[in-house]
């Protein structure tokens, strides 16, 4: 082995052979007598009493090797006891005991390399160990890593276990569930405690007594099962079930047993002859730290540990590595690492000051590595965190958190050496370890066990009403002894709080060591090996969603963030020290450029424009000219060619998006809360509508000066010239736009450790803020039970001494509760609502501020910026608003996003701001138009369902019987606030349709692309209306009493309201463009006139039906579907279906007719439905009077006008006279067909291609007399089996009707059959198609 200090070289052979030479050359050196007591110093036995000189063989490196081999000597039983683990009685199986991943198992759990570790991934699965035990006491534990649904104990070979049942479930199979304090046998009933992520279980058998226990901390928990079955064949095994994302650990002897109990041995045995020798080992080095040699003096020197030092004398050299030869081959082993290794390096932290430990920290670890091999020092090293971190992870907690600091300490120590920490970083922390653990405080759930009650004796709870959001008290009127009884609640927090700022002081020590950037000496330095393995960490948070060992848990993401914000503004702040040009982090951001130019992988997360892909190819002529930037023209190749295979967004996503927003259609309320003016929200909504703007700026001319082609680069490919840049090169910020400077804000490096900051953020540090205010909404809803069970003490009467015994003892359950959750309370608090946790939080929220505000600068490039910084900026807010504050919680607030849409919502609502918007100067009139076109954008992109309802305000008063302010049957409700934007009068404005209206015909895809986003969110809404009536219908049906869920009442109002609005932006889009659909040489029109003919009838049948599942719902009235009713949704599809057929042009008219007739599901009937009549009239006749029972639009005349109702008879009219001709010119082609030898239509279906028109001939643009052809079974499109084959897909050649094929092109562009991608479509006719193939022939 090459040598690694002082110059000098030393071999693992030449440490053990010394020859004569050598010899006389150390001696030479070293006095022989004092050679002799310095090695009879470091080697003397610890469990021997020394020898007199005058009796002690002389000792030199010659007869060294023979003197060590008698040290470490074991006794032969110690040897043989050892090789024949797997043999001991009462045990059968390996020797190394691990889980028994071959058991069937598979897919049901995770497990971890070692065999060890398990992660539930189904239901309940199960799983045992390898080994069993029959006779003896025996023990092993468990390391609970999350506190969820587990059954831990033993079971034997005969149990059977599936996805329901699971150890404890069956005979002979014994659990402890922890989660719900039980013990399982068949039965169930209550034992031990609540566990909690981070406690150890021990599972404890005695098969001499038959009895059967558990411990948890150490602590038992008392005897949970006796008379075991015992004898022949009865042999039990560790097992556990766990259900999905569960996980736990196992030691069943590998590594020393955090609570060993005495007379129970583990599974596993130790290595009890290695452990010997390793101590005897240890003892030899240590002596080697505290004795020096005085060669001058001729005598041995004791030190002190943390002053020795390696000052290269041989002698002192050949003795270490006489040690290591024996001692380095037994650090590679998990045992003794933890065992020895450990447990000499936490006594060393724990003898002096952490300057003193860290220097003798560093003099271990140099000598490890000078005299161990490299990969026996990297798996010594390995081991060495992995035992540092599982002991942080599991120690108890205590009040002073003494065990947390000790291990921390060690860990810094162990970091601040250099050589450790860049192998550390490069190949443990982030890659075999889940280093972010070092960075979190777990939260005590036994309030008890942690001290709480000494460190706050006294406990006390807001008096207030998270529901009211008003104290129910005020402070000045609180009573001396409340007052006492806060005060000293709140000393008792702030003796808690510094307590837990000594652990965050040491995390954030860490990640300075990490983020260190001098340490570049013959490497690269740990800072860019820490952004590399951070970068990858986000994107395995970010993209493995479903992978659950890469997840890291939300609890823990949350203090790494807020380490890391501390360490990152000390580096921050440290170089604007030294560098005056540069900002202070107060005045942080991260500039645009690092959005667009690839040098930060954002892994294919949504920018505010779309995919990065399609950014790139539509401004690239932007980049060029804003930021001298040219994309690697592979890198357009490539995104061109992944752009063939872009689907839209899948349905299920699709339908979740409305649900999250619930975005408000029809008559439902848009409240605009006060705090909507606060600067903060008015600047985010200046950025929100200002990004709409710039996205729609036309493109610049591309500029001759100098271009820097870039290409995107993982996080694995960046040097550090990448990230800093050089002379000539900017590093992360090249690509520099001119609106921002020149001067660097600091170092580049610490942009994008901000930038990864802001992510993590955004991954699932909002959600855990919000979810641990629970433990406030706990505390108010215990504090206000047990101000109305005093109350009710106070007035109940003293005679009943029954109700005063339970209610006092009622008082007493919620007063315990109380203290419990009120200690607990201030933990969570100390931990994630301090008031510098907050200040972190705020820091977010302006850095994306200034971020999007300096992005919004440049234009069009601010689409490069991804989407979560607007969602940071957002839920950041939301949390400060929300989640920081006093002790007690704050009323919850609604979800600023859909505030924010609401708010743009208003301006159209109210005819004053309306006209604001309408009377912007000519010269900025381009600003208004955009704000239009950024309402088309498909609605697949984006939240749409406000903006569909923008759009519906826009209309409001100008559609068919759409001039009411509230819907009819509403009338006689008074409405909770007639203030409310939705309740305001119609005021629709002409000049925004008008360029609705010019937008829509400007492109050949802005139409299409529109109003495919409105069908297929239309066909949604409907569709999950009509299946959550269906679950509502039958739960009011049945006998049993049963409740409604309101929320599901609420959600399915609101799918309808979402229909009702999406009718109405159609009905509008048909008035304003009705060529869109009707102009049948543009070439989506008939598919569009198709899709829309298919979703008006499915409406229609639903509605219309006689006695139906929607007339049976309306009739309940159920709170909550107060909107849902007849007139709403029927009057909407009637203006649609007037502007096809009564206002358009006669050709028009036409073609709508044709396809409405075509289409499978039309019924006449339904239309007459609209009018009373339950049957269409005869031809001719005059209309008959309705039904006074039955829903008719006549009912409505002070909504709708005479002329409207005469456009409707018209309309029936129309198609009952259209109807009938079709019906006659299909009994004529039937009747023509029976005569022939050709065969039968299967059905009585039109053909969509050539539907006879109103004087029963075939349109002139299709074939002579094409209606009289018959279709076979063999010549209908295979999809729908509703109209002929029309279409033939190139190149695979498979065939269908053009509908079909069209409506799937929109989604998807490979083939129905063989998944082939589709060139083109071409059309198809069957005739011509075997005449040509005649003629080839």
């Amino acid at each position: 082995m090459a040598s690694k200090g002082a110059g000098m070289a030393f071999s693992r052979k030449s440490h053990r052979l010394t020859s004569d030479a050598e010899k006389s050359r150390v001696t030479g050196i070293v006095h022989e007598k004092l050679l002799d007591d310095y090695l009879h110093r470091i080697f003397s036995s610890t469990d021997r009493a020394p020898t007199a000189a005058t009796s002690r063989k002389l000792l030199n490196f010659q007869n060294l090797p023979e003197h060590l081999d008698q040290l470490l000597h074991v006794d032969e039983e110690a040897e043989e006891e050892e090789e024949s683990q797997g043999k001991v009685e009462g045990r059968l199986g390996p020797s190394t005991v691990v889980l028994d991943h071959t058991g069937g198992f598979e897919g049901l759990l995770l497990v971890d390399d070692d065999l060890l570790g398990v992660i539930g991934h189904s239901n309940f699965g199960t799983i045992r160990s390898t080994t069993c035990v029959y006779k003896g006491k025996w023990v092993y534990e468990v390391l609970i890593s999350s506190q969820g649904l587990m059954q831990i104990g033993w079971c034997t070979i005969n149990c059977r276990f599936n996805q329901e049942e699971g150890v404890g479930d069956t005979h002979n199979s014994y659990a402890y569930d922890g989660n719900r304090v039980r013990k399982w046998n068949v039965t169930t009933t209550n034992y031990g405690k609540a566990w909690a992520a981070g406690d150890i279980v021990s599972c404890l058998i005695d098969l001499d007594e038959g009895t059967l226990s558990f411990c948890l901390n150490g602590v038992s928990l008392g005897t949970a099962f006796e008379n075991l079955s015992r004898g022949l064949g009865m042999a039990y095994f560790p097992a556990i079930s766990l259900s999905f994302k569960e996980s736990v650990a196992f030691n069943f002897g590998s590594r020393p047993l955090r609570y060993p109990v005495v007379g129970y041995r583990p599974l596993q045995d130790p290595p009890s002859a290695d452990l010997v020798r390793a101590q005897e080992l240890l003892g030899c080095f240590q002596a080697v730290l505290s004795v020096e040699l005085d060669p001058v003096q001729g005598r041995l020197v004791e030190k002190e540990s943390s002053e020795w030092q390696l000052q290269g004398q041989p002698t002192v050299l050949l003795t270490l590595a006489h040690i290591f030869h024996r001692f380095a081959p037994l650090l590679r082993k998990v045992y003794l690492v933890e065992a020895v290794l450990m447990s000499f390096l936490l006594g060393v932290v724990e003898a002096g000051t952490p300057a003193q430990a860290q220097s003798v920290v560093h003099q271990v670890l140099d000598l490890l590595w000078l005299f161990m091999e490299d990969y026996e020092m990297q798996d010594c090293l390995k081991q060495l965190m992995m035992s540092l971190l599982r002991l942080y992870r599991f120690s108890p907690i205590v009040p002073d958190l003494g065990l947390q600091i000790r291990y921390l300490r060690l860990t810094i120590a162990i970091l601040s050496h250099e050589k450790s920490r860049k192998f550390l970083l490069s190949h443990v922390l982030f890659d075999v370890l889940r280093s972010v653990v070092f960075f979190y405080i777990k939260s005590p759930l036994r309030v008890e066990e942690a001290g709480l009650q000494e460190l706050i004796p006294t406990t006390w709870w807001p008096h207030r009403s998270s529901r009211e959001g008003k104290d129910s008290k005020e402070v000045k009127d609180e009573t001396s002894e409340e007052r006492l009884r806060r005060r000293a609640y709140e000393r008792g927090c702030q003796r808690l709080k510094k307590r837990i700022e000594v652990v965050e002081e040491l995390q954030v020590q860490i990640l300075k060591l990490l983020l260190n950037n001098q340490d570049d000496n013959g490497g690269e330095a740990s800072r860019y090996i820490f952004l590399t393995k951070f970068r990858k960490f986000l994107q395995e948070n970010a993209s493995s969603r479903g992978n659950m060992p890469m997840l890291c848990p939300p609890e823990y993401m949350v203090c790494f963030l807020h380490r890391l914000i501390s360490a990152l503004r000390y580096y921050w702040d440290e170089y604007k020290a030294s560098n005056p040009c540069a900002t202070f982090s107060d005045e942080a951001y991260i500039p645009p450029q690092v959005f667009y130019n690839g040098k930060v992988d954002y892994f294919d997360l949504q920018r505010l424009g779309g995919l990065l892909s399609h950014l790139r190819k539509t401004l690239k002529d932007d980049l060029a000219s804003k930021a001298n930037i040219l994309i690697d023209p592979l890198e357009l190749q490539a995104a061109t060619m992944d752009d063939l295979d872009e689907d839209e967004e899948p349905a299920p996503a699709a339908a979740q998006r409305p649900m999250q927003a619930l975005a408000m259609g029809g008559a439902l309320p848009l409240p605009r809360p006060s705090w909507l003016s606060s600067p903060t929200l008015g600047r985010a909504n200046r950025f929100l509508s200002t990004a709409a703007v710039s996205l729609m700026t036309p493109r610049r001319p591309l500029s001759t000066s100098e271009k820097v082609k870039v290409r995107t680069l993982s996080a694995e490919q960046r040097t550090r010239e990448d990230i800093e840049g050089s002379q000539w090169n900017e590093g992360l910020l090249v690509g520099r736009p001119p609106e921002e400077p020149e001067q660097p804000l600091t170092e580049n490096s610490l942009l994008e450790v901000l930038d990864g900051a802001i992510m993590m953020y955004n991954l699932s540090v909002h959600q855990q803020l919000g979810k641990m205010v629970g433990v406030s909404d706990d505390v108010n809803e215990y504090a206000m039970a047990l101000r109305d069970t005093e109350d009710k003490l106070r007035r109940c009467p003293k005679r009943r001494k029954d109700i005063l015994a339970e209610l006092t003892k009622s008082q007493k359950v919620f007063s315990e509760k109380l203290d419990h959750l009120s200690r607990r309370l201030a933990w969570v608090h100390a931990t994630v609502y301090s008031q510098e946790k907050m200040q972190d939080i705020y820091w977010l929220l302006r850095v994306c501020l200034r971020t999007i505000e300096h992005g919004d600068r440049t234009g069009p490039l601010f689409a490069f910026m991804p989407e979560f910084y607007l969602s940071v900026a957002i839920n950041s807010y939301s949390a400060l608003k929300n989640y920081f504050g006093p002790v007690h919680s704050m009323e919850e607030l609604p979800d600023i996003r859909d505030s924010l849409m609401q708010a743009l919502a208003s301006y159209v609502c109210y005819p004053n701001s309306l006209r604001a918007v309408e009377r912007i100067p000519e010269e900025h009139s381009h600003r208004r138009i955009a704000m239009v076109r950024s309402l088309l954008a498909p609605y697949e992109q984006r939240p749409w369902a406000q903006t569909n309802w923008i759009l519906v305000r826009l209309w409001r008063g100008c559609g068919f019987g759409y001039r009411y302010t509230r819907l009819p049957h509403l009338l006689k409700t008074k409405p909770e606030d007639a203030n409310l934007p939705s309740l305001q009068k119609p005021c629709p404005s002409t000049l925004l349709q008008q360029h609705m209206a010019d937008l829509l015909r400007e492109g050949p895809d802005v139409a299409p692309s529109f109003l495919n986003s409105v069908l297929n969110q239309l066909n949604w809404a409907f569709s999950e209306f009509i299946g959550m009536i269906q679950e509502i219908q039958q739960a009011a049906e049945r006998l049993e009493r049963n409740f409604v869920d309101s929320r599901q009442l609420k959600v399915c109002a609101t799918c309808f309201d979402l229909s009702v609005s999406l009718l109405r932006v159609l009905e509008m889009t048909i008035t304003l463009v009705p060529e869109i659909f009707l102009d049948w040489a543009q070439p989506t029109s008939e598919m569009l006139l198709r899709r829309l003919a298919q979703l008006l009838n499915q409406v229609l049948n639903r509605v219309t039906a006689e006695r139906n599942l929607f007339d049976r719902v309306v009739t309940l009235r159920l709170p909550g579907l107060e909107s849902v009713d007849h007139y709403p949704i029927l009057v909407a599809v009637t203006g649609i279906l007037v502007r096809l057929l009564v206002h358009g042009p006669a050709s028009g008219t036409e073609r709508a007719t044709s396809v409405l007739l075509a289409d499978p599901c039309f019924q006449l009937r339904s239309i007459c439905y609209l009018l009373g009549q339950p049957e269409p009239p005869t031809p001719g006749t005059a209309l008959p009077a309705p039904d006074q029972k039955r829903f008719s639009l006549q009912s409505y005349t002070d909504y709708i006008s005479v002329e409207e109702l005469a456009q409707v008879e018209q309309m029936l009219a129309h198609l009952t006279s259209a109807s009938a001709q079709a019906a006659a010119a299909s009994l004529v082609s039937g009747a023509t067909a029976y005569g022939s030898t050709q065969p039968q239509y299967t059905s009585p279906q039109l053909c969509a291609y050539c539907t006879p028109n109103l004087s029963g001939h075939p349109t002139p643009a299709h074939p002579a007399l094409c209606s009289l052809q018959p279709t076979s079974e063999e010549d209908l499109c295979p999809i729908c089996y509703a109209h002929p084959i029309s279409a033939v897909f190139q190149p695979c050649g498979h065939k269908s009707c053009k509908a079909c094929i069209n409506q799937h092109l929109m989604n998807n562009k490979d083939c129905f059959f063989c998944k082939a991608t589709i060139m083109s479509v071409e059309d198809w006719d069957k005739a011509a198609s075997a005449s040509a193939t005649s003629s080839a022939a």
